[in-house]
């Protein structure tokens, strides 16, 4: 039988991450391409007690449905610590619990944007929020990166351009893929662009808590005086991405359109996971244990840079992150970055992901790849970079 597949999916291709990971099932492949928390950054021990403790005081709440909002606990916590940080208005927001954060971007879509509409979004940016929108049928335009943030008058040309704009797609801090963040003038730069244009933000914070270097810089939410940011929030990169709980703030009008768009999606979204987010909070020092994840990111982003900068043919750049779990490199114009990550995994077991994974076109041309350094080991690292260096001064210099 042929399939005819709707045309809010039929464009819609697998993500190249995914398929290089099937290559790292190999246990001789040295993987920096998986996004995923350091293995000993997880509190497995706090987990095993709370997971305990759920079941024997509130087996019950822990199993049955929940309201699509999210556990009322939670969201009280999360309100307050928003609130603290300036990101949250009671007045005037609400606050949703989601299934991880990318679930508030394809909220956020479903619930503002028509089929045609514009979506601005930093180029390169992160494939899941970037596949989120295209489901929508959305007009998805990239607006470069320079090494401040996306650039301003770029934005504002591409504003100029399609006057049918909703929604501009950030991620300020430790930028997936790049690492990049976007400056305080940037920030305020583009809230300005996005009042003037009567355009809303989308704001994607997961990494900003894994800041080890450098000095925080204001959320542009923190900015808003006028209801224009959507804030979106994680505890997968803090405490574990299979909890898949996530939250969203916006004005009350949004979050009830979202709350609305959630119930035909998921329903709600996992009570154990929320629950188990709430008691993390409550009973577990969290900015001791923020404190030991930078820690841990430190030392293994230096470590990759220090293997760069002493293997990597000079002729290669990359960015230096303050926090998060990637970098990105880039090869001199003209060189053919696909045929480099293809020779590391297939020829040397290094698995990179290709940057054209990241581009909002699969025509764009990209001569950039990123790595991971949170989930390989050390030794994997300091291996590993030895090992693409070489095949960088083979095929470059």
């Amino acid at each position: 039988m042929n399939y005819s597949f709707s045309e809010k999916v039929s464009h819609l291709q697998a993500s190249a991450i995914r398929e290089i990971l099937k290559f790292t099932a190999d246990p001789e492949v040295i993987s920096f391409a998986a996004g995923n928390p350091a293995p000993e950054a997880f509190p497995v021990a706090d987990v095993q007690r709370i997971a305990k403790e759920l079941f024997a005081e509130e087996p019950i709440a822990v199993l049955q449905y929940g309201i699509t909002e999210g556990y009322t606990p939670l969201r009280d916590t999360m309100k307050k610590r928003m609130q603290d940080a300036g990101n949250f208005k009671p007045e005037t927001e609400d606050l949703i619990i989601t299934s991880g954060a990318q679930q508030v971007m394809e909220l956020a879509c479903k619930s503002l944007c028509n089929p045609g509409d514009t979506l601005i979004a930093e180029a390169p940016s992160f494939i899941g929020s970037l596949n989120a929108f295209k489901s929508y049928n959305v007009n998805l335009v990239g607006v470069p990166l320079d090494n401040d943030g996306m650039d301003p008058q770029k934005l504002e040309d591409t504003l100029k351009a399609n006057p049918n704009t909703k929604l501009i797609y950030l991620i300020p801090n430790f930028q997936n893929p790049t690492g990049k963040t976007t400056t305080l003038a940037r920030r305020k730069e583009i809230y300005a662009l996005a009042q003037k244009y009567n355009v809303l933000i989308i704001e994607d914070n997961p990494y900003g808590d894994l800041r080890f270097a450098g000095e925080d810089v204001p959320s542009i939410k923190s900015l808003d005086t006028d209801g224009r940011v959507i804030y979106a929030g994680s505890f997968s990169k803090v405490l574990a991405p299979g909890i898949r709980v996530g939250y969203g703030i916006a004005p009350k009008e949004v979050i009830q359109k979202m709350v609305v768009c959630k119930q035909v999606s998921d329903v709600q979204s996992n009570n154990f996971g929320q629950m188990l987010a709430y008691r993390f909070l409550q009973e577990v020092d969290f900015d001791a244990h923020l404190a030991m994840l930078r820690g841990i990111y430190k030392q293994k982003a230096e470590r990759m840079m220090a293997g760069i900068e002493a293997h990597f043919s000079k002729k290669i750049d990359f960015t230096r992150p303050q926090g998060g779990l990637f970098l990105w490199c880039t090869l001199p114009e003209g060189n053919d970055m696909m045929g480099f990550c293809k020779r590391a995994v297939a020829e040397h077991k290094v698995a990179l992901v290709p940057g054209s994974a990241f581009m909002i076109s699969e025509n764009d041309v990209t001569y950039s790849f990123r790595m991971n350094y949170s989930t390989p080991t050390d030794d994997a690292i300091d291996k590993g970079t030895e090992i693409l260096g070489k095949l960088t001064k083979e095929m470059f210099d």
